[in-house]
């Protein structure tokens, strides 16, 4: 739902989009939420490029040129808007549920209610009481799982989200998940874990971080995530709305193996050709400093500078096993973490983004 501001995004220019095979017939209606975000404007580009006719959601707020050159039919409104949804999801076969206020900050917990929870209840009953409706690709979040300790956790593990943003997107999946089971809904939960690629602003950060001299971790721990490059999650995307083993099944979306912070800043100021230093700090006085920015800010509906999530970012280890996206989808992840991360460096210094030495793409 919140898309990225200041003209067309740069992963949107000129350039081949790599998808797998799109088994949606050509001229079937599909509904995306969040068309307008980095994955769902990358989405929304193959998905129109296969052929299908491609409804999409957009507050009246939202620049939609980026995709202007694509026939896409908008409907603007919130995405909690009953009338707004209703009016997109008529004669829709497939539904990408995107839509989030992941990168509000400053949101209260109502409006995560509302963009995560209410939004999913609306789409799913529009959905069900179309006959020729197919499938529900619900995007949800490896968050819901919380801090991961011990073994990687796989789809089963439990839910223990950390907070609104987390807890609601729990609250959606756990809801739609119910339904699709008492009303004979087809649907495919998908959790990604950290999405970056070609133009991405969120992960960015560390991106700009490691272009630095120092690159500064909170606390002690591992700091293990995992990543899925943008391609490859909406291939992913595409994939499960027709795989027949998808259906009434979640997935966790990302690469084979977890990555630390501190490597993925290595890598990417080794592609900037510097050296970069590894400095760790304690953690609980960025914990107390957001919590203050939060209770300041969100009274004047203003974008902390500092809030909690993204503190907790560099705390916490995210270890995942993502067998089942390959055993049951069969699908291979086009890049590794140190093929996507070399690639997305490269790109945003062709792009003017960071400061360093341009390699040939080709090697």
């Amino acid at each position: 739902m919140v898309m990225e501001s200041g003209g067309p995004p740069p992963h949107l220019e000129a350039r081949a989009i790599a998808m797998s095979s799109c088994d949606i017939p050509a001229g079937t209606r599909v509904l995306v939420t969040g068309a307008t975000g980095f994955t769902g404007s990358l989405l929304t580009r193959k998905l129109v490029n296969a052929g299908t006719r491609v409804h999409a959601i957009a507050r009246h707020s939202s620049d939609v040129s980026p995709l202007e050159d694509l026939e896409v039919k908008w409907f603007r409104g919130d995405v909690f808007d009953r009338e707004t949804v209703e009016a997109a999801a008529e004669g829709v076969e497939y539904i990408f549920h995107l839509a989030t206020a992941y990168r509000e900050g400053g949101a209260s917990g109502n409006y995560f209610e509302k963009v995560h929870v209410d939004s999913t209840r609306l789409l799913a009953h529009a959905a069900a009481g179309n006959q020729e409706f197919r499938r529900f690709v619900h995007v949800s979040t490896v968050g819901v799982h919380g801090h991961i300790e011990g073994e990687p956790a796989d789809e089963d593990h439990p839910f223990a989200p950390g907070d609104p943003y987390q807890q609601t997107k729990a609250n959606a999946e756990t809801w739609v998940r119910e339904f699709a089971r008492n009303n004979g809904f087809e649907l495919t939960v998908i959790r990604p874990a950290g999405i970056y690629g070609p133009g991405d602003k969120r992960l960015f950060k560390l991106f700009k971080m490691a272009a630095g001299k120092y690159f500064v971790l909170l606390g002690n721990g591992a700091c293990l995530y995992h990543l899925i490059h943008v391609e490859d999650l909406t291939n992913i995307l595409v994939l499960s709305a027709t795989h027949p083993l998808a259906a009434g099944e979640a997935f966790i979306c990302g690469n084979r193996d977890p990555i630390a912070l501190p490597d993925i800043a290595r890598i990417v100021a080794a592609e900037l050709g510097h050296e970069l230093r590894i400095v760790r700090l304690p953690a609980w006085p960025f914990f107390a400093a957001a919590f203050l920015c939060e209770v300041i800010c969100r009274p004047f509906g203003l974008e902390p500078p500092l809030y909690r999530r993204r503190v907790a970012f560099f705390t916490k280890d995210r270890m995942f096993n993502t067998n089942k996206l390959r055993n049951v989808l069969g699908y291979h992840s086009s890049y590794s973490n140190q093929d996507g991360l070399v690639q997305a460096t490269r790109w945003y210094v062709e792009h003017g983004w960071l400061k360093g030495t341009v390699h040939d793409s080709s090697t």
